[in-house]
């Protein structure tokens, strides 16, 4: 993160001060994903993809993506989560997450 950092806004950032930072976002990142969501919705795309992501490896991870097009053709990424592969069980919660937050009545397009 620090080198995304320096090489976007050429500040350099210590390891300690990524790390601030990151927990000074979890607050913000939680609220999106609980946001309540648009059910002005033309149709959903759903997608997954596969990135290394650094935990206590460099394991390959699915992240999962909705993205949404309201009638004007405006796009909004609706949510998306991480999770070790790609699973019925994910796209079963995350569907039900995004319903009970208030999406409905939308055409579905999964990749």
């Amino acid at each position: 993160i620090a080198d995304l950092i320096e090489k976007m806004y050429g500040s350099h950032y210590s390891p300690a001060q990524v790390s601030n930072i990151s927990k000074q976002m979890l607050p913000k990142v939680e609220a999106y994903h609980k946001r309540k969501l648009s059910d002005k919705f033309f149709c959903v795309y759903l997608d997954a993809t596969y990135l290394p992501l650094r935990r206590e490896t460099f394991e390959r991870e699915a992240v999962y993506i909705a993205i949404g097009i309201k009638p004007n053709g405006h796009k909004e990424v609706i949510d998306y989560c991480i999770a070790p592969s790609e699973n019925i069980e994910v796209w079963t919660e995350m569907l039900q997450n995004m319903k009970s937050r208030g999406l409905k009545h939308f055409v579905t397009f999964c990749f």
